[in-house]
């Protein structure tokens, strides 16, 4: 059984359905797993967004108890996957937490079954990796590093989930399909 963090800004909106919706799904498909979300901007104890938990309640989850957490170093240790809604949100937890840069990743990042597109994203996790811990020790980045690690980033698909914080019921819906297609994905990679 693994543990799965996700990982948005405020801990109130799309990790908090990525977590409940997930451990939904993984309970009717019979593989368990541990899920967890916090935010990468969240204030400890906030409640979550009264649209994030009707959409729960529309999918026979009631989410109670629910309260916002921030990241922190347990947090981080706990998990043996870290999975960001956004690249920026992937961005803060690796430069929060520079030991978890091999566990962390975009939640749709990670599901990715294209071959050649996963190629890509192993390849610009590499170099990301090695030129942030590079540059943590003072090391100077090559322009041809820069430029090589900027060409990966462009061949890359978009796998931000966008956030519906702010949003009408609708933008909440569309953001909780999405995830629930990326959960079935992600449990079917876990399954592996």
């Amino acid at each position: 059984m693994k543990h799965i963090l996700f990982v948005c800004t405020g801990n109130t909106c799309r990790s908090p359905m990525a977590e409940y919706l997930g451990r939904k799904l993984a309970e009717a498909s019979g593989r368990p797993h541990a899920f967890s979300s916090a935010g990468a901007c969240a204030l400890d104890g906030q409640s979550m967004a009264e649209n994030a938990r009707k959409i729960l309640r529309e999918n026979g989850i009631t989410g109670e108890g629910f309260a916002s957490h921030s990241l922190t170093p347990e947090r981080i240790r706990q998990a043996d996957v870290i999975l960001t809604m956004t690249a920026s949100h992937k961005r803060i937890v690796i430069q929060q937490f520079p030991e978890a840069v091999d566990k962390t990743f975009i939640l749709k990042e990670y599901i990715e079954d294209n071959a050649e597109v996963a190629g890509i994203i192993e390849e610009c996790n590499r170099l990301e990796a090695d030129l942030f811990l590079r540059q943590a020790v003072g090391e100077k980045i090559s322009e041809r590093d820069r430029q090589r690690l900027n060409d990966l980033q462009t061949r890359l698909p978009n796998y931000d989930i966008a956030d519906p914080f702010g949003h009408d019921l609708t933008a909440y819906r569309r953001c909780s399909e999405e995830l629930k297609a990326t959960l079935k994905k992600l449990l079917a990679k876990l399954a592996e």
